[in-house]
């Protein structure tokens, strides 16, 4: 078979057999060229919030193609982006005044950093310094991989990349060291917005942390007159258990960014929310004053008609309680695991739920990972550990037996590879 030219991310081609392909996607399930059939628990990375193809946004999709393409949205606007920016402000917390579109993760935070620059550089006022939280990973720009945590992801790019403020990961019982941390960074004044993923770190290992420290965050934030930039590409739509993470610690961001599941994971669109505050501080009669960020793909129209028609699904179908329905089901099998020597940190946020292997050699690198991926993907399950992090975030469609059998899976695989390994 002729190899194929494609170039797959996070992706080691000299270790990696040739890709199989998927020919069709339904409910919580991939179909492969094979006929297998793969339960998606991990949501195509995050992004499959209500299932794949879910009618009513598949409908709306094939709507927009009979209107529209690609807009240059720097000179005109549509009715789907309109109609979307008033819907997802009336969804996000409130005080979220304007929508800045974009298309990727990514972007959306990479566009936040610019947005708090830019507010205090309009304003005259000396402030450049970015807070981030160790372990964190907000995307893969420049911009993005500044701020996210130091290492493998990003180490052939160290010289471009800028320096940040650092906090420390509040682990349990040393909460306190990470707000004086922040607190003595802000008293420096130089600390233009704190960028922190709420309540947890998704792509640093599903590390979670308590919404208090989050609310404590915003409290010291405000009293310095740092922004704050709440990265909810990961943890929002539900994926924490409400609406947006920041909502658990009644956290309003100045900054707001969301992806993923904002078009229920069917196309590609990010948005950046923001204050009135932010959005006046690049209002002006001086041009120069202009917030200079595009790309040509901007408020793409079919791809906004996905999200209205994902805002829809939100208000006509139960889905705050399959979410609970969701998050009960990975309580109840979590408790398999409480006391078993195999696995370290056992922990659930919403439908987020996660645990280590206990090998001795842990991390990204970890050898242990891509060994589970594929025993993983032979009993027909996508999960994809970090290392020798094992998380499961599956959409919200999957029923009581899929979340069974994937803990039975989780189960047997770990005792192989453990065997296997001699840990």
């Amino acid at each position: 078979m002729t190899p194929s030219p494609v170039w797959h991310p996070f992706t080691q081609h000299a270790l990696e057999p040739p890709m199989k392909r998927i020919v069709a996607t339904e409910g919580a399930y991939l179909f492969d060229e094979d006929g297998n059939r793969i339960l998606d628990a991990i949501s195509s990375w995050w992004v499959i919030t209500h299932g794949h193809r879910h009618p009513g946004i598949m409908a709306a999709i094939r709507k927009a193609t009979e209107t529209y393409d690609q807009i240059i949205f720097a000179e005109f606007t549509h009715e789907p982006a309109e109609v979307l920016a008033s819907h997802l402000l009336a969804f996000a917390p409130p005080g979220l005044k304007h929508v800045f579109y974009s298309d990727s993760g990514s972007t959306a935070v990479e566009v936040a950093i610019k947005m708090a620059l830019g507010t205090f550089h309009n304003r005259g006022i000396a402030r450049d310094r970015i807070v981030v939280m160790e372990h964190g990973y907000h995307g893969d720009t420049i911009g993005t991989m500044s701020a996210g945590e130091r290492g493998v992801f990003n180490a052939p790019f160290e010289p471009l990349l800028f320096g940040v403020d650092r906090l420390p990961f509040p682990e349990p019982g040393r909460e306190q060291e990470t707000l004086d941390a922040f607190e003595s960074i802000c008293r420096s004044g130089k600390a233009a917005a704190i960028l922190i993923e709420p309540l947890v770190l998704g792509a640093g290992g599903m590390k979670i942390y308590g919404s208090s420290v989050l609310s404590s965050l915003k409290g010291i934030a405000g009293r310095y007159g740092c922004l704050f930039i709440a990265d909810e590409v990961m943890t929002g739509w539900g994926r924490t258990g409400t609406r947006f993470a920041c909502v658990q610690a009644d956290v309003i961001p100045d900054i707001l960014c969301t992806s993923k599941g904002l078009t229920g994971g069917a196309l590609p669109l990010a948005a950046t929310l923001c204050t009135q505050e932010i959005f006046e501080a690049h209002l002006s009669r001086d041009r120069r004053k202009t917030f200079f960020h595009s790309s040509s793909y901007t408020a793409n129209a079919i791809a906004c008609a996905a999200a209205v028609a994902n805002l829809q699904v939100w208000q006509d179908e139960p889905v705050e309680t399959r979410i609970a329905e969701l998050a009960g089901l990975h309580t109840q099998h979590l408790r398999r695991f409480e006391g078993d020597l195999r696995f370290v940190n056992v922990r659930q946020c919403g439908t987020i739920a996660a645990f280590d292997l206990a090998v001795p050699s842990g991390g990204y690198l970890a050898e242990v990972g891509p060994r589970m991926r594929r025993l993983f993907r032979e009993r027909g399950l996508l999960l994809r550990p970090l290392g020798n992090v094992i998380y499961l975030m599956p959409p919200y469609c999957t029923n009581s037996k899929d979340i069974a059998t994937a803990y039975d899976t989780i189960d047997e695989v770990a005792s192989l590879v453990l065997k296997e390994t001699g840990s």
